[in-house]
């Protein structure tokens, strides 16, 4: 009978070896030698290697598969009637990346649906698991699950540069996706019921506090900006102290007043970081004529956000005088903070309580899929510890009982929303 389980009622438990064995897997894919952590950045040729091999990981568990105009895959359980219930995350990485961030949330949601229907659970709408496209924000933003919810804009998609300069229409040419045709992969909302998305924390909240898993309410927004600091490149054994227009000594000193901005402009939950940084002519006996870095701005409240962003443009001004040096900044991608839906957060919730799982309701400090589907549908999303914390870098990790525990809590999920 559809939306109902097999004899007992019971929802049952995930295979955590196949899930182990998916997950290693996946990550045999941009492993390279010589370097460390998982190498899959959006559109490059690992990338998509481990699109295709999502797919057919897809049809094996009988499930149709497809890959639109930006890049998302989808595999949908055919079954039922009225719009989807998605669950998924993406595979793509940071340069030198762990190997659960996204990863963990596709091949959890692909074997949550692997093991309802080998228990015989037929639900009463379809369910489809879902791999978003460059979620990791290479060309600023999340563009695969902008695209499916319709919030491209075409004047972004032809200035979008990565920060090497690489033009985002480049990108995807280069693995045979057009550019022209991106708004095609939005769908209608109607189509979906729900989104749900499990995630590694990427921060240590739920460590400490002893907790299986979480429950996330609100993710923090994010402004992403390019800042180039431009001086004069000189001597560095010839040219004073004093007439000096050293474009790292700007940046030094933007960078010193950090903690002040945050104290004085944002709320407790507000965070910068310069994560990226190039100097010109990058030379030991040359002063640094320019520096260009990335500064990424988050906060929980939209006010903070604004906040933020007017004290780093000050303080970004006051740094260019005193050191007699020109500032600009390319803004790459502003995401509003986005409250997710309440319903169902109870829901998760619940679910945690009948599988005996000790949960917390906390914020998300980084951008998720979960943020941008809470635009066009009810969008949920559950946190695994993270171990010591740690998020992209080689050293990400997350135990396999919680791993196990937060997949049980997706399948029940799952199971209720669309049964």
């Amino acid at each position: 009978m559809r939306g109902e389980g097999p004899p007992g009622g019971a929802i049952p438990a995930i295979d955590l070896e196949r899930l182990r064995a998916d997950l290693a897997a996946v990550n045999l894919i941009g492993t390279l030698e010589g370097q460390p952590g998982i190498n899959r950045v959006s559109f490059s040729d690992a990338d998509m290697a481990a699109r295709g091999w999502l797919r057919r990981r897809m049809e094996e568990a009988g499930l149709s598969s497809r890959m639109d105009e930006a890049g998302n895959v989808f595999g949908r359980w055919e079954e039922g009637e009225g719009p989807a219930v998605l669950a998924g995350s993406h595979l793509d990485t940071v340069p030198n990346g762990g190997p659960l961030d996204g990863s963990l949330g596709v091949l959890a949601a692909l074997e949550s649906v692997r093991t309802l229907r080998e228990a015989g659970w037929r639900p009463s709408r379809p369910i489809e698991v879902v791999c978003t496209a460059d979620e990791e924000g290479r060309f600023g933003g999340m563009l695969g699950s902008e695209a499916i919810t319709g919030a491209l804009e075409p004047a972004w998609v032809q200035a979008a540069r990565d920060e090497n300069g690489i033009p985002l229409t480049a990108a995807l040419r280069e693995q045979g996706l057009d550019p022209d045709h991106l708004r095609a992969a939005a769908r209608d909302p109607s189509e979906f019921s729900a989104f749900l998305e499990i995630h590694v924390e990427q921060g240590p909240v739920l460590e400490r506090a002893g907790a299986s898993v979480g429950i996330v309410d609100v993710v923090s927004g994010c402004f992403h900006w390019q800042v180039t600091l431009s001086g004069e490149a000189n001597h560095s054994g010839s040219t004073p102290m004093d007439l000096r227009r050293d474009a790292f000594r700007g940046l030094a000193s933007f960078g010193e007043g950090i903690d002040a901005i945050l104290a004085s402009a944002g709320t407790a939950e507000a965070k910068l970081t310069v994560g990226k940084v190039r100097l010109e002519p990058n030379f030991p006996h040359t002063i640094a004529g320019t520096a260009v870095f990335s500064l990424i701005g988050r906060d929980v409240e939209e006010a903070g956000m604004l906040r933020l962003a007017e004290a780093c443009r000050s303080r970004l001004d006051r740094v260019a005088r005193e050191h007699r040096l020109e500032v600009s900044l390319r803004e790459l991608s502003w995401l509003a903070p986005v409250f997710l839906d309440a319903g169902l957060a109870e829901l998760l919730r619940e679910e945690a309580g009948r599988l005996g799982l000790s949960f917390r309701t906390l914020p998300s400090g980084g951008g998720h899929d979960a943020q941008t589907f809470a635009s066009v549908t009810r969008s949920g999303l559950i946190f695994v510890p993270s171990v010591g914390g740690v998020s992209h870098a080689p050293e990400e990790w997350t135990e396999w009982a919680d791993i196990e525990r937060g997949a049980n809590l997706l399948t029940a999920a799952l199971a209720r929303l669309a049964g």
